[in-house]
């Protein structure tokens, strides 16, 4: 029997045993996705990391939309931002000691870790000579591949004593900048037939600096602030994002750093999270070529509503970047890229886009709410400035993906360090309720 056939039967079947009546779902109180019927997400777990707030309970029952707001260890990333902003200074690296430690750095101790990342950013040769090896079109897979390969070169990779873990998450926090930048540019060199050049990373720059300096050489200072600036807003979202509780669901078996954060990187390489912003960047693209006026209203409602009714565009019904699980009326990423992606936009001469791309923001949310008839509100999120930010820059969409990794393994070695580190530990197993009757075996013979 050809393998072509089995192939086909096995995939056929999948039409009848991959169906479950919905209504099973609400009769079992299936919470799909690990969300409530209230669009809350059900609680699994406690953490000191970061909090990610959209809506607030009333004593009535029932939530109500508020503003969002995200914190790290507790400090509103607003003020953070905005701190950064006013000083003209980069803040990763403080934003990663808060991160790992609990706490704010003072001007001594922040220099020290930044000497302290810096000193790790450089690969060793046999990580480089395995990335330049490393056949595929896709950097996540590179990186994720880069990174269980880095267990190898570990001469304690099993230990999760906390000085262990503290040890290993500063040596990925420094050197995804360097695998990413490397694992692009012999890319570029493979398929595109462009010179190749290998920079190492210099002690005397920022990682945001850094990073650009190792993948393109040339950049502005706008360019590195503002990257800074979203290498900031994606270091943490809370556990329960779909990457970070994957980091926390293998780490709850005590499993090594490395594995941990190679399933992490899988999750996030999916198009429904990390993958968002290339599809908003896609679709502003296309709206830039079929919406004749860009100041029209009317003309760029009429378009949506054609989307939402999956008559162009792709027709999904989707409007990307619109949306998000927890935030409803704003997403503070989107608020406060959005503030320094104006002056980028005016740096770069592309401010007529960038208004553009607001009064597109404005409109999505509107027609949404006209089409759907509801009074639930939504917004843009944080995809919905970034690939168009990135872009500015001049960042390929091929390491769009990477740098939201690139940020949020600040925020994946937090939480494994946490998650380890519980007076109570235990292994994260849900359930999932078996709908299907029991079956008498048949032997081989009689079917």
């Amino acid at each position: 029997m050809k393998k072509e056939y089995i192939i086909y039967k096995l995939s056929e079947s999948v039409k009848t045993t991959c169906k479950i009546d919905n209504d099973l779902f609400t009769k079992y109180n299936v919470k799909r996705g690990l969300r409530n019927e209230d669009g809350s997400g059900v609680l699994v777990g406690l953490t000191q990391i970061g909090n990610v707030v959209g809506y607030e309970r009333l004593p009535e029952g029932g939530l109500r939309a508020i503003p969002g707001k995200l914190y790290y260890r507790g400090y509103d990333v607003e003020d953070i931002v905005h701190a950064l902003m006013k000083e003209k200074r980069y803040g990763f690296e403080e934003v990663t000691y808060l991160m790992l430690s609990g706490e704010l750095p003072d001007k001594d101790n922040l220099e020290g870790f930044k000497e302290l990342i810096s000193g790790n950013m450089p690969l060793g040769q046999k990580t480089k000579m395995n990335i330049i090896d490393i056949e595929g079109q896709n950097i996540m897979n590179i990186l994720a591949r880069s990174v269980l390969e880095m267990y190898n070169y570990d001469n304690n990779p099993d230990d999760t004593s906390p000085d262990n873990l503290m040890r290993q998450s500063i040596d990925l926090i420094s050197k995804f900048p360097t695998i990413i930048a490397y694992a692009y540019n012999i890319l570029r060199h493979s398929s595109q037939g462009r010179s190749l050049h290998i920079r190492h990373p210099d002690e005397t720059l920022s990682i945001a600096e850094n990073f650009l300096y190792m993948l393109k050489k040339a950049y502005t200072k706008l360019d590195a602030r503002t990257l800074d600036l979203l290498l900031v807003l994606q270091a943490e979202h809370g556990g329960g994002n779909n990457s970070t509780f994957t980091v926390r669901v293998t780490s709850s078996t005590g499993t090594d750093t490395y594995s941990a954060i190679a399933a992490g990187i899988g999750s996030l390489k999916g198009p429904l999270h990390g993958g968002a912003n290339i599809q908003v960047v896609d679709m502003f693209n296309h709206l830039k070529e079929n919406i004749a006026d860009w100041k029209s209203v009317d003309e760029i409602d009429a378009y949506f509503i054609r989307m939402l009714k999956k008559e162009v565009y792709n027709k999904t019904g989707l409007i990307y970047g619109i949306g998000h699980a927890v935030y409803t009326i704003s997403d503070p990423r989107a608020v406060l890229l959005k503030e320094l992606a104006r002056d980028l936009a005016k740096e770069k001469g592309r401010l007529e886009e960038f208004e553009f791309l607001e009064l597109l923001e404005e409109r999505a949310i509107e027609c949404f709410a006209g089409f759907k008839d509801t009074k639930k509100r939504v917004s843009s999120n944080v995809d919905f400035y970034s690939g168009f930010v990135y872009e500015m820059i001049g960042l390929p969409q091929e390491i769009y993906t990477p740098l939201f990794a690139m940020a949020r393994i600040v925020g994946w070695t937090a939480h494994r360090i946490e998650e380890l580190n519980f007076k109570s530990k235990r292994i994260i197993r849900p359930a999932y309720k078996n709908i299907l009757d029991e079956q008498s075996y048949i032997p081989i013979k009689e079917r």
